[in-house]
C-alpha cells in the first residue's frame, strides 16, 4: 500500500483554538515531540501573524528537525515574503477557491484566482521552498474549476496539492466522490485537510486516503476552530490498523504528546476521547470487565500499550465482583471471597448513592471488612495561603509525618497550586506525581461546597482520592494527603 505524509498544523490551526496562545518555547518542545513521532512536515505557524510568531517559525525552522518546516501564507506576496524569511522548507500557500469565497471574501474572480496560484507559486520555487498549494473551502468548490487551480499549481512546480474542507461539511461518500476525481487527474501528490464541524473529520479523511490522497493535515488531540480539525491520533491508528496504508507514525507515542499538547494548550481531552482519552481504555460495567479479563479484544478493539496508554479498572455502580476482587488482588488485601463479596456489596451501595467510588474509598471498606483500624500517616494540622494581585501565591501547611510535626511551604499560580507544591515538598519520600486534578460544585452561591478529585500515579498504579467543602484550598490539600495516604499505606 502507498505511503501516507503526516502534516501535523497544531501550531497554526491547533493553536487557533479559542484562547491558545503558544510560547516560542511551547513551539519549540511540541515541534520536536512531533519530530520524533514521525510527523514529516511540520506547520510551525503564520508568518504574517506577527512578529512573536516569526520568531517561533524562525526557531522551529532552525532546530534542525528531520520533518519539513512550513509557514502558512495567503496568496498574497507581503506574506510570502514574511513566510520565506522564516527560513522554512515550505510555503502553506492557501488560496480560496469556492465562488462563495471569491465574491463575498476577497471581492474577486476566478481568473484572478488563477493568476495569483502561478505566480506565487513560482515566487516560491525562485526563493528555493517548497509549496503545498492548499483550496481553502475547497469542498465547496466546483470541481471543475479545483482541477484547473490543480492544472495551474501543477504547471507553476508545486510540490503538493491540498484541497481543505474548511467547514467541515464533506460526509464519506462526498469524500469518497472528489478525491476519486482530484487524484484521478493528479500528477503531484493530494492532501486532505479536513475540519470537524460534523463530527465527520476522521471518517473523511480516512476515506480520502482510500480514495488517492497521500497526504493528511491533522492536529493533536484535535485541536482547532470551532470544532477543531481532525485528530492526529485518531487518523494514525486508523490508517495503522484498518486502511493498511503505510506512514512514519510511531502510534506508541500517542498518548505521551497528547498530554503534552493539554498541558502546554490548557485545553483539557476530554475523557471520552477515542485513543487519548483518560476513558479510552478504562472500564467500570461488569460484564466488559469480566470478558476483558477472560481475552482483552472482547471489548478493547485497540490494544492500550500500542498507543502508549494502559488499562484500567474503576469502581462504580455498574462494577462486577470480578472486577472488584482484582483491584483488591492488585492492591494487596488478602481476603476470602465470603469477605469480598462483603466489599464488593458495600461498593455497589456507594455507587448507587451518586457518590465517585475511590481507591482511597476501596481500601477504607476492606479495611473495615477485615477489621483493621489503619492510622493515617499524614494528618493536616495547619494550612495558611495567601494570594494578591502583586503577591507571589504561597501556601504554608503543618503536618504530621508518622507521628512527627513538620512544616513546609510551596509557591504556585495559585493558592492552589501553592498548597500542593507545598504538599509534594513535605512528601518528596514517597514515590508519586499528581496526573489529574478535577473540581466540581456540588452546590452553588458563595459558599458553595466543591469536591476534588485527584489522580496520583505510584509505581505504575493510580490512586483515586477526593476532598470537599467551601475552601477549595483546603479540600485540594485533603484529596491530595487523603491519596498519598493511600499510597503509604499499601506501600507499607
Amino acid at each position: 500500500m502507498a505511503h501516507i505524509m503526516f502534516l501535523d498544523t497544531t501550531l497554526r490551526d491547533g493553536e487557533q483554538t479559542p484562547g491558545v496562545s503558544l510560547t516560542t518555547d511551547d513551539k519549540l518542545k511540541i515541534a520536536k515531540a512531533l519530530d520524533g513521532l514521525g510527523v514529516d512536515v511540520i506547520e510551525a505557524g503564520s508568518a504574517c501573524t506577527s512578529e512573536g510568531e516569526r520568531e517561533s517559525i524562525k526557531a522551529v525552522a532552525n532546530e534542525g528537525l528531520k520533518a519539513e518546516v512550513a509557514s502558512f501564507a495567503r496568496i498574497m506576496k507581503s506574506d510570502v515574503d514574511l513566510a520565506l524569511a522564516c527560513e522554512v522548507d515550505t510555503v502553506f500557500l492557501v488560496a480560496p477557491t469556492s465562488d462563495l469565497h471569491i465574491k463575498w471574501k476577497l471581492k474577486s474572480t476566478r481568473e484572478d484566482i488563477l493568476a495569483k496560484v502561478t505566480e506565487l507559486t513560482e515566487y516560491c520555487k525562485d526563493h528555493g521552498a517548497k509549496v503545498d498549494l492548499c483550496c481553502e473551502d475547497g469542498s465547496r468548490t466546483d470541481s471543475e474549476f479545483l482541477l484547473k487551480v490543480m492544472k495551474a499549481a501543477t504547471e507553476a512546480k508545486a510540490d503538493r496539492f491540498t484541497v481543505a474542507d474548511t467547514v467541515g461539511i464533506l460526509t464519506p461518500e462526498r469524500t469518497a466522490e472528489l478525491f476519486e476525481k482530484m487524484t484521478s487527474k493528479a500528477k503531484i501528490p493530494v492532501g486532505v485537510h479536513c475540519h470537524d464541524d460534523f463530527g465527520m473529520g476522521t471518517a473523511n479523511t480516512l476515506t480520502a486516503v482510500k480514495h488517492g490522497a497521500r497526504i493528511v493535515d491533522v492536529t493533536v488531540n484535535g485541536l482547532g476552530e470551532r470544532a477543531g480539525n481532525t485528530a492526529l491520533e485518531e487518523v494514525a491508528v486508523g490508517i495503522r490498523l484498518t486502511t493498511g496504508h503505510k506512514c512514519n507514525i510511531r502510534i506508541e507515542g500517542l498518548n505521551r504528546i497528547s498530554k503534552l499538547v493539554e498541558k502546554l494548550t490548557k485545553v483539557p481531552v476530554p475523557p471520552n476521547k477515542a485513543i487519548v482519552g483518560e476513558n479510552a481504555f478504562t472500564h467500570e460495567a461488569g460484564i466488559h470487565v469480566d470478558g476483558i479479563l477472560k481475552k482483552p479484544s472482547t471489548y478493547e478493539p485497540i490494544k492500550p500499550e500500542i498507543v502508549g496508554a494502559k488499562r484500567r479498572f474503576v469502581l462504580g455502580k455498574h462494577v462486577g465482583f470480578k472486577s472488584v476482587k482484582k483491584m483488591l488482588e492488585d492492591t494487596g488485601f488478602k481476603m476470602t471471597d465470603e469477605q469480598m463479596k462483603t466489599v464488593y456489596n458495600e461498593v455497589k451501595t456507594i455507587g448507587d448513592k451518586g457518590k465517585r467510588v475511590t481507591s482511597v474509598d476501596l481500601d477504607t471498606v476492606a479495611n473495615s471488612v477485615l477489621g483493621i483500624r489503619r492510622e493515617a500517616p499524614i494528618k493536616l494540622l495547619e494550612l495558611v495561603a495567601t494570594a494578591g494581585n502583586k503577591i507571589t501565591p504561597s501556601a504554608t501547611v503543618k503536618l504530621q509525618i508518622n507521628g512527627d510535626e513538620v512544616t513546609f511551604s510551596g509557591t504556585g499560580d495559585g493558592p492552589v497550586d501553592a498548597a500542593i507544591n507545598a504538599i509534594k515538598v513535605a512528601t518528596k519520600d514517597v514515590p508519586f506525581k499528581l496526573v489529574e486534578y478535577h473540581v466540581d460544585a456540588v452546590s452553588g452561591g458563595s459558599d458553595a461546597v466543591v469536591k476534588i478529585l485527584v489522580k496520583l500515579e505510584s509505581r505504575g498504579k493510580i490512586v483515586t482520592s477526593e476532598g470537599a467543602g467551601t475552601d477549595i484550598v483546603l479540600a485540594s490539600v485533603d484529596a491530595m494527603i487523603n491519596g498519598i495516604n493511600a499510597i503509604m499505606t499499601r506501600q507499607g
